[in-house]
């Protein structure tokens, strides 16, 4: 018997096959699809003529879906996933499949994001929350050319609503199971005939979808607020100023790890999971676990401020176009890291009871950006554009680790003679002096002795390029495409860790005084990635394009809080070559586009296994050669002017290619197991329409989402995923009546979210037994008021 969910799905497919063959004879003209654009090449241009792999979300789509928060894109776009991390500093978009996940404050994303032509140095800074927005761009595959070194697997392209020079304002409410509400209020207009200007405010609570057994306190929830002012002044010459200003800060006790499979740890706690552990190679998920007792909060604590201006001016035919750009960024950590109330209590040496282990990690990050273009006449038979950008970005972190005192192979001892050596001035203590200074001091290595360490880190980022993007019009049928860029890479870091120990003991994930580091190292890059294309017009039957494109991602290190004297090699760059086969076709009522595509991946950087220590640890290196292949398909369907059919599909495989083997490790060959976080299937299916009465609309909207199993991380050196990594395939079914009135001045909607209850779990954070529970991980619902002032 088929599952609800398979039911569904064939359902819904089914209504819309249907739909899509009873389409009317005569249907009215309509712009909404054909008039959608967007700024992929940094020109504004339709999307059923730009050559490229891109999905739109407009704030209509926005607005409607309900979606607030950056990992809510994995619902949108079939080709992208998000593996959340206990802070938004550790979370990571994947697109195709390809993305970095990693803990270096010295290694860039994959996935590069960029907010209103501001590339971002760490894709966390834009994830406090998603606030009026103009559309969303996801541009999939290598976007080196016009994007630059971190967009290897791709763009995230963010774009806030400009000011204009009509004066309103807008008042927006929403509520929602769980104690969480919402509220967004803008006013905007024109000051004088040159000025517009616009300003949003939002605030934003949730208690949160853990309970905490500890002290019946919820947790997984935030608390966010801020601002975006926005000035747009035209200036006496025709050019133009846009100014924008924010300001948003979060305070989160997010997110918290829940133990779905037993972890022995505290199994009389009433957090413990209803899970039989790994049964027949498969592991017995309690996907409906939604306690943790923790003594410590996992919580971060995150605040923005950034300044750009943007400056467009037409020099005769020609568009100039300057960015420049400054922006601050605190993203503080606290973690519970041996995820038990009961840690660090006992008189016992670990590991025969539980051990403490609690993190705290301030960062705060400064770049300053710069970019600078010149392009011609769109449309013209040779449509080019050249730029240059500078990049600079300053990082400081400092990480703190306190944790039980480590004594299972004679640590203590050894700690103590350094410290009669160093402190104290004895050569070569003898057995005897050790114990006869433990026993005078009083002292002991046991789990209630709590030791600690901070290690300080710095890098800084500079990057400057050139870069050229070009269409040639060889035929009234044909367009030759190709671009350039040439970039100059540098990385400078600093790594110093000191035991706070008084004695200098080891403890749980915390080096003793011996190994205390003074670290620094500089590597600099050069890199010139091509693209070339064609792209063939069939009249009224569409477009057809194929490309040829070089990704680029700059080398890095491995600098974290336990970093060793291996980590101070650099990891090289990273490399692609991606090849893709588009066609889009666009009539007054139907988009329909396709992409086939490959790429293959050289130096891939990952975190990966390494047991050369004597224990297991994820470590960020050149793990392989990877590729990535598949086909994508979006579809707009809009029969009549009330009903709009929407459908994404992406078949994707992610494969390694070939794996490098960490120094002193035995390993397999892992040729073509999965990449992480890359489900293999996702698709989506929505529909709106709109239902027009005398005195109000009636907004219906419903859309299914699938995601297919996925893998949490690469597989082991004898090249078998564990069962704990294998995340369930799950089905979201989400759905919205909006109900408005006075041409939209006044809306009430009323939500549902995950409306079959489909639990399920979007990341696993490591140990065997932890993972991440989704806010839509169960079925809620929720109230908006939305009043448009003209």
């Amino acid at each position: 018997m088929q599952s609800p969910s398979k039911l569904l799905v064939a359902a819904v497919s089914t209504f819309a096959l249907i739909s899509l063959a009873a389409q009317p004879q005569e249907l009215q003209q309509k712009n909404s699809i054909e008039t959608i654009t967007v700024t992929s090449q940094k020109r504004v241009e339709r999307l059923a003529d730009v050559p490229l792999a891109v999905s739109v979300l407009n704030s209509e789509k926005i607005d409607v879906s309900f979606s607030n928060r950056f990992e809510d894109l994995q619902q949108l776009v079939p080709s992208v996933s998000f593996k959340k991390g206990t802070t938004s500093r550790n979370s990571a978009i994947t697109i195709r499949g390809i993305g970095t996940i990693s803990f270096s404050i010295a290694a860039e994303p994959s996935v590069s994001t960029v907010v209103d032509g501001v590339v971002l140095g760490r894709s966390g800074q834009a994830f406090i929350d998603l606030y009026d927005l103009e559309r969303i761009e996801i541009l999939r595959g290598p976007q080196g050319t016009l994007f630059g070194k971190n967009a290897s697997a791709g763009v995230v392209n963010i774009t806030t609503k400009r000011p204009t020079s009509e004066t309103e304002s807008m008042v927006e409410f929403s509520m929602f199971q769980g104690n969480e509400y919402r509220i967004k209020a803008k006013v905007q207009g024109g000051i004088n005939d040159q000025l517009s200007a616009s300003f949003v405010a939002f605030k934003s609570s949730y208690d949160g979808n853990l309970s905490n057994v500890y002290n019946n306190q919820k947790v997984n929830g935030y608390d966010k607020q801020g601002f975006r002012l926005m000035l747009d002044a035209n200036t006496s010459d025709d050019g133009n100023f846009l100014f924008i200003f924010e300001n948003t800060a979060a305070d989160d006790n997010c997110c918290a790890d829940i133990e779905a499979l037993p972890s022995g740890r505290n199994p009389d706690s009433s957090a413990a999971p209803k899970s039989n552990g790994i049964v027949n190679g498969i592991a017995d998920f309690d996907l409906n676990q939604r306690k943790v007792d923790h003594d410590f909060e996992t919580q971060t604590i995150d605040k923005t401020m950034s300044f750009s201006v943007q400056y467009d001016k037409q020099w005769q035919d020609y568009s100039i176009t300057s960015i420049t750009a400054y922006r601050e960024w605190e993203n503080t950590e606290y973690r519970e890291g041996d995820f038990t109330s009961i840690a660090g209590d006992s008189t016992e040496a670990v590991f025969d009871v539980p051990f403490q282990l609690h993190d705290i990690g301030p960062q705060t990050w400064h770049q300053f950006s710069q970019e600078l273009r010149l392009a011609s006449p769109l449309g013209a038979r040779f449509d080019w554009l050249v730029g240059a950008f500078f990049w600079k970005v300053d990082s400081e972190r400092s990480f703190t680790r306190e944790a039980s005192c480590q004594n299972n192979n004679g640590q203590f001892n050894q700690a103590i003679s350094h410290y009669l050596e160093t402190e104290l001035g004895l050569t070569d203590p003898d057995e005897q002096e050790i114990a006869n200074f433990i026993a005078s001091e009083n002292l002991s290595c046991n789990a209630n002795n709590i030791v600690s360490a901070t290690a300080n880190m710095n890098t800084e980022f500079n990057n400057w390029a050139l870069f050229a993007d070009a269409k040639y019009q060889v035929s009234e049928y044909f367009k030759l495409l190709f671009g350039v860029r040439y970039t100059d890479d540098e990385i400078i870091f600093s790594h110093y860790r000191i035991s706070n120990d008084t004695y200098g003991r080891r403890g749980v994930g915390v080096r003793p005084a011996t190994e205390n580091t003074n670290f620094s190292g500089e590597t600099s890059n050069t890199n010139t990635s091509v693209k070339l294309g064609g792209q063939v017009e069939l009249d009224d039957m569409g477009m057809i394009y194929a490309t040829w494109s070089q990704g680029y991602k700059g080398p890095g290190y491995n600098v974290f809080y336990n970093m060793a004297e291996k980590d101070t090699l650099p990891i090289a760059e990273e490399t692609s070559n991606a090849y893709e086969l588009g066609y889009k076709f666009l009539s007054p009522d139907f988009m329909f586009n396709a992409a086939l595509f490959r790429t293959e991946i050289k130096g891939f950087q990952a975190n990966n296994f390494d047991n050369s220590s004597g224990v297991t640890i994820t470590r960020l290196t050149n793990a392989g050669n990877v590729s990535t292949q598949g086909i994508e398909i979006d579809i707009i369907f809009q029969p009549t002017d009330n009903l709009t059919l929407t459908a994404g599909f992406a078949h994707i495989e992610a494969v390694i290619d070939e794996f490098f083997c960490p120094e002193a490790e035995q390993c397999t060959d892992r040729s073509g197991l999965d990449v992480p976080f890359s489900p293999d299937l996702k698709y989506l299916l929505a529909l709106n329409y709109v239902t027009e009465l005398e005195y109000m609309n009636i907004k219906w909207d419903i859309a299914y989402v699938f995601t297919d199993e996925q893998k949490a991380t690469l597989p082991s050196n004898s090249g078998e995923f564990s069962p704990e990594v294998i995340l369930p395939e799950y089905a979201l079914v989400n759905a919205s009546v909006i109900f408005s009135f006075d041409d939209d001045s006044y809306q009430l909607a009323l939500i549902g979210k995950n409306l079959t209850d489909e639990q399920y779990f979007t990341s696993y954070s490591g140990d065997g037994f932890r993972y991440q529970v989704a806010r839509d991980a169960d079925r809620y619902f929720g109230i908006q008021l939305r009043m448009h002032f003209r």
